[in-house]
């Protein structure tokens, strides 16, 4: 997957779930990178404000859009690496 089809299903994702993406585009497309990157070197697109143990059942919450960013977003108004935010 290239930054362009990542970037589109990110755009799905918040749209399907009320929420968006930072409209600091350079921000984006750094985080995008990031995780882009951590799918070469490990698999799966980590997010990059999260920790990989190397453990993939324990890992596999932290594949971007990540278990938690809903919640985080609904207590603080964006997730832990501010991709997506409060609508």
């Amino acid at each position: 997957m290239n930054e362009k089809q990542f970037l589109e299903l990110l755009k799905k994702h918040a749209e399907s779930n009320n929420i968006r993406l930072n409209p600091n585009t350079q921000l984006v497309k750094t985080l995008v990178k990031g995780m882009l990157e951590n799918e070469k070197k490990y698999g799966s697109r980590y997010c990059t404000c999260r920790v990989i143990a190397g453990n993939k059942e324990k890992d596999i919450k932290n594949i971007c859009p990540c278990v938690f960013h809903l919640d985080e977003i609904k207590s603080q108004g964006r997730c832990l690496c501010r991709l997506f935010l409060k609508r």
